[in-house]
């Protein structure tokens, strides 16, 4: 059975708890263990899938983080989604990104919905998915 790490940063929470909802309800028919860790902010989710890099298959990566008036936002967008690329192809580990980057809080919730007709907008379920497909693609072994 494949193990999945959630690596949730719950800096904002109502929206990373409305990611973990949307990927649970993608890989709830699935026959993967599923196992949640939370970070402080999307910056350190990158050291969390390290320290964890020997004990899951992949990894899916939830958090927001929401444009401010300073630099900030493009530096930690910038650095976090690199670092998690370069750890997926140094591990070849499959890593989805479900990590929100928006304007302001209503774009964020917008993409972390829950309502029925719109949880294919959830990033959350959509990182998920996204795994689930990785995970099928992986070629099958052959003696």
């Amino acid at each position: 059975m494949k193990k999945i790490l959630i690596v949730n940063a719950n800096y904002y929470n109502v929206i990373s708890n409305n990611l973990i909802l949307g990927a649970q309800k993608s890989l709830k028919k699935t026959n993967l263990k599923i196992s949640i860790i939370n970070a402080p902010g999307v910056f350190e989710i990158p050291s969390v899938i390290q320290k964890y890099i020997n004990k899951f298959n992949a990894f899916i990566c939830l958090g927001c983080v929401i444009k401010g008036e300073t630099p900030h936002f493009n530096f930690i967008c910038s650095t976090t989604f690199k670092s998690i690329q370069e750890i997926s192809i140094k591990y070849r580990k499959p890593i989805s990104n479900g990590i929100i980057t928006s304007l302001n809080k209503k774009q964020a919730l917008q993409r972390s919905s829950l309502i029925k007709n719109n949880l294919k907008k959830n990033k959350g379920f959509e990182a998920a998915k996204a795994i689930i497909s990785l995970i099928k693609n992986e070629p099958k072994k052959i003696k």
